[in-house]
């Protein structure tokens, strides 16, 4: 039985509340993201990232390890589990990469 690539990257299946989705452009400073994620992370204890393109991407994991260095120095070691998924943009559908942050 042969499965799509797809369906063997889905969305984590865990019960947490929704969280705002923290979207990530090209043109994002790294920091202002990495801020915006440490602060979701200590209020509510889990953040989602997601990006549509390399560059967005790129500003995307560069503030994630930002983030991860913030969280630090408050004793907060957290991990990064990231998924494709599809939205739909100006009308039209888009892959976008998202990746769930929570302590480890």
């Amino acid at each position: 039985m042969q499965t799509s690539a797809a369906s063997d990257f889905a969305a984590p299946q865990v019960d947490h509340p929704q969280v705002d989705i923290i979207k990530v452009s090209a043109r994002s400073r790294s920091t202002a993201v990495a801020g915006a994620i440490a602060g979701v992370i200590r209020e509510h204890n889990r953040a989602e990232v997601q990006a549509i393109g390399a560059g967005a991407v790129n500003q995307a994991m560069k503030a994630m390890a930002i983030a991860r260095g913030y969280l630090a120095e408050d004793n907060i070691d957290v991990i990064f589990i990231p998924y494709f998924t599809e939205t739909v943009i100006d009308g039209q559908e888009r892959t976008a990469i998202r990746v769930v942050v929570e302590p480890r």
